[in-house]
Formats: structure tokens, sequence, C-alpha cells
């Protein structure tokens, strides 16, 4: 329960950071966000029949038009699909659209496993390696400052809000040096990625691990500005193993944090 408190009040300071702006919170989106949750959170298992549709208007106290369009959206994302004489039924996890925002955010919501945090961590990895070595050999002088500028922000933070939106604006100034606007595009997904990290497990109020975080980024930034495409991917591969490390130590019960 106590993790649990503190990943609630550390998810609001990344938010914060990330600068997203909850959408308006209409009955339906009420009603799409809760059963999200119910679904990811195994309430209502993949290949299972969701309770009727009388029966999730009482629990939600919604109308039938609300509940249908809430439904409508929980398929867009493919967590659910209507079948004819049985209902509405749980896809399988595998089926599920994992990189939709939403889905990302009620893992962890409801607490996401390791298996799940190295998941995030291997895709992480498949997408920034690259971009990291792109940045490296197209990068800008402009460029290239604003990343230590970052970095210095992460190590000047007074609080887990300031040290994510350093961290987070690091990573989008790499993916934006990479030139490549498909690249460029993919920051929103490491955003939701590193703040599943810091809702477990911030280095803030850690001074050695602070210290740790802060010197792996600057080790890539050093990499990208001796235009060392290969240093600059084993050092980005340290950053995100750090990362997924500290969260699982933390989730394991250990003292990563």
């Amino acid at each position: 329960m106590e993790m649990k408190r503190a990943s609630r009040t550390s998810g609001r300071a990344v938010a914060s950071a990330t600068r997203r702006v909850p959408p308006a919170r209409t009955l339906q989106s009420q009603v799409v966000d809760q059963l999200g949750i119910a679904i990811v959170g195994g309430e209502f298992p993949p290949e299972t029949t969701l309770s009727s549709d009388a029966a999730l208007q009482e629990r939600f106290g919604v109308s039938r038009t609300v509940l249908r369009e809430a439904l409508k959206a929980l398929a867009a994302k493919n967590l659910i699909t209507s079948r004819a004489r049985i209902g509405t039924v749980v896809l399988p996890r595998r089926e599920w659209s994992l990189f939709d925002p939403d889905v990302l955010a009620w893992h962890f919501e409801t607490g996401p496993d390791i298996a799940f945090l190295r998941s995030l961590a291997e895709i992480r990895i498949g997408l920034e390696l690259e971009s990291v070595a792109l940045a490296a050999e197209r990068r800008s002088d402009a460029q290239l400052e604003q990343m230590f500028v970052h970095v210095e922000g992460m190590a000047t933070a007074a609080n887990t809000a300031d040290f994510a939106g350093s961290d987070l604006a690091f990573h989008r100034a790499v993916a934006e040096a990479s030139g490549n606007p498909f690249m460029a595009s993919i920051t929103g997904l490491v955003d939701l990625v590193l703040a599943t990290a810091f809702t477990i497990s911030s280095p803030v109020d850690d001074g050695e691990a602070r210290d740790v975080t802060v010197d792996h980024h600057r080790r890539v930034a050093e990499a990208i500005r001796a235009r060392d495409a290969e240093g600059a991917r084993a050092a980005m591969r340290t950053v995100i193993m750090e990362g997924f490390d500290r969260a699982a130590g933390r989730m394991s019960g250990g003292s990563a944090g």
C-alpha cells in the first residue's frame, strides 16, 4: 500500500514534468478509464466475458449510450471485442494496443510486474540505440548544447518533477538530433516508459543513485559530442538498463530507489 501511494504521488509529479494535461473528465472518459483499469488489472481476465450492459450501466451509473461509446473506445484499443450470442469479450493480451498511452498508463496504475518493465526496457533499446547513434552522426552544436543543459538540469533538480522534466527533455533532444522524424515521433512513448519507472522508483532522494543516473546521461552526451555512434549506443543502453534495474530492485524489495 505504501509503494502504491508513493507511486501515485511520483506519477503526478511526472505528469507535471511531461506537461501532459488530462482530458476533460466526461462520463464516457471515466467509464473508459475505470473499465480499462479493471481489464488491465485482471478483474476481467483475457478470454472472459464482461458483465452485461445492464450490470455495467448500474456499476458506473451511466446511460446505455455512454456505456456503448466507452466500449467502442476500448475496442479501438484492442482490449475487447463483441461476439454474437456471447457478449463483450476481453481479447488476449498479445492483441492489446500496448503503445496506446492509456493502456500503458493503466499498466502502471495497476502496478506493472517486472516482466512488463523488462519488455518496456527492451523496446526502448530497440528504438533509442539507433536514435542516439544517428544523433551522434547528425547533431548540431546547438542540439548538443541543449543535451548538456538537460544533464545539468538533472544534476541540480530539487525534486522529482524537475528531475523527470530534465530527463525527458534530454531524451527528446537526442531524438530530435537524430534528424529522423519517425525517431522524433516516438518521444511520447519514451515519456510514458520513463514515467513508469519514475512512478516506481526515483533516484532524486538517493544521492548516490542520482549521481550515477546523471553520470550515465552525461556519458551519452559526451559520446554524441565525440560523434562516436557506437559509444553513444553503449552509453544509452547503460542508461536504459540502469533505470530498469533500479525499478526492478524496488519492486523486488531491494534497496534500489
